[in-house]
């Protein structure tokens, strides 16, 4: 659980991360005004100075302790969240180098990327219902334009489709805050449990329901995940690796503060479990007849939220549930860029039959996908085998052994696909599409596969820490 927070703090400086990537898109969007289109690459500059400071003082901040009136937690959840975002968005801004570099919407890109990374921050840090509003809305709005952006029929269909999930399911998030404020007569998370322990509850349930479906459309998990395919195939790889990698950063932090803060009787932790076996299992039977690699990757990370949600249904039950999250979290962004960029580095492949011959042409690309295929799997000794280790443990842990055995089936049912893209990649064809791999998509492909096996090895050691026990 995410405990010992002071209530009621002003820091000046709590919010000072998302204060500056929310300043650094303000600089990109004017900016890109007055920048000619071929010297917009120094806004893509502005955009990874504002992320690595945001990283700098996410470290530096104080904590734990809740900022502006306790509607704001800082925490280890908190800062988790910040680096883990701001290093995933930053990897991401090296891919845009080569996609969207030159083009006449460079800087919106980048005004648009940390501009939703601050939404996906401040949900994460949300420590009162109507933060949580707020933070859903900031984190959803650019989300619409970077689809978009790919002005493709393809891309616009994805636009719409996420616009009209996000508008639906937004509604439904602010229903059931609503209900809840209604029910409990306050919206601050340290009073819910006390004011909600009377209140009817099939009004209490339906409150959590549409509120934990609400984060669901940011997560990209059932019963919100119908857009998220679309997006990975119709959006150009840049936004498709954002997409399906920060805002679940956001979401998933945000629905385990909820389900610590309601009573049991609530039954958040029935629903979340209920979502994550949902999730896992429908996105991996639908993984199995896709050929285009960014549509599988799009289902895979569909399947990843229900790994994700195992140890938040046993959030108020586990000690080890919030380590597991967090660590899964770090392992997922690093792996789930890694696949993306591959996919961005080699444009034109956009069938699994494209990447034959792909380990004889460029072994270190091969190298990468494999990497980030097999860590998305959960494969030793990647960072995502050690965080689905533990979340399997804490399900165990929190009394829900149904959880563990289904998330470890559905690890194993879903090697088939990705070893049907790795299995590609290793025989011999003709691999047309495989010239002249981006050059600035292949270096982040590779670094951010090493970086899941570094953060994996250094978890491994460091494993007595996160549960008690040495499990490697």
């Amino acid at each position: 659980m995410i405990v010992g927070l002071e209530t009621g703090g002003t820091h000046p400086l709590a919010m000072l991360p998302e204060i500056l990537l929310f300043a650094g898109g303000l600089a990109c969007l004017l900016g890109g005004s007055f920048t000619p289109r071929e010297r917009q690459w120094r806004l893509r500059i502005v955009a990874a100075a504002a992320l690595a400071a945001s990283v700098v003082a996410a470290l530096a901040a104080p904590g734990p302790e809740t900022a502006f009136q306790g509607g704001f937690a800082v925490d280890i959840g908190t800062t988790t969240a910040r680096v883990v975002a701001a290093v995933a968005t930053l990897l991401i801004l090296g891919i845009a180098g080569d996609e969207i570099g030159g083009s006449d919407r460079e800087s919106e890109t980048y005004a648009l990327l940390l501009l939703a990374t601050t939404g996906s921050l401040v949900l994460a840090g949300a420590h009162d219902l109507l933060v949580l509003a707020v933070g859903f809305l900031l984190a959803s709005v650019p989300l619409y334009a970077l689809i978009g952006l790919g002005r493709t029929p393809r891309a616009a269909e994805a636009a719409l489709k996420t616009y009209l999930i996000g508008a639906l399911f937004g509604i439904l998030l602010l229903l059931g805050v609503t209900l809840l404020y209604g029910l409990a007569g306050t919206t601050a998370y340290p009073d819910l449990a006390a004011s909600l322990a009377q209140a009817p509850r099939p009004a209490l349930v339906s409150g959590v329901v549409t509120i934990v479906a609400g984060l669901m459309f940011k997560a990209g998990g059932v019963p919100a995940h119908f857009w998220v395919p679309d997006a990975a195939q119709g959006a150009t790889g840049t936004v498709a690796a954002f997409v399906t990698t920060v805002p679940k950063i956001g979401a998933l932090v945000a629905v385990f503060r909820l389900v610590t803060a309601l009573p049991d009787r609530a039954g958040a932790a029935v629903v979340v479990a209920a979502l994550a076996a949902l999730s896992m299992s429908l996105a991996n039977l639908a993984a199995f007849g896709q050929d285009d690699p960014r549509r599988l990757l799009g289902w895979s990370t569909v399947s990843q939220v229900g790994y994700l949600l195992v140890p938040v249904a046993v959030a108020a039950r586990s000690d080890l549930a919030m380590r597991a999250m967090l660590l899964y979290l770090a392992g997922y962004a690093l792996t789930n860029v890694a696949a993306f960029a591959v996919t961005t580095a080699l444009p034109q492949a956009r069938d699994l039959r494209d990447y034959a011959d792909l380990a004889r042409r460029n072994p270190l690309l091969a190298v990468a996908l494999v990497v980030a295929l097999l860590g998305l799997v959960g494969t030793p000794p990647t960072a995502v085998f050690v965080g689905k280790l533990i979340a399997a443990t804490s399900a165990w842990d929190g009394g829900m052994a149904w959880l563990t055995v289904l998330l470890l089936a559905n690890s194993l049912v879903s090697l088939f696909y990705y070893l049907r893209w790795i299995t590609t990649a290793a025989l011999h064809g003709p691999g047309t599409n495989l010239a002249r791999p981006r050059p600035w998509s292949t270096t982040i492909a590779v670094a951010a596969a090493a970086g899941s096996l570094l953060l994996g090895l250094l978890t491994g050691l460091l494993s007595r820490w996160m549960s008690g026990t040495l499990l490697l």
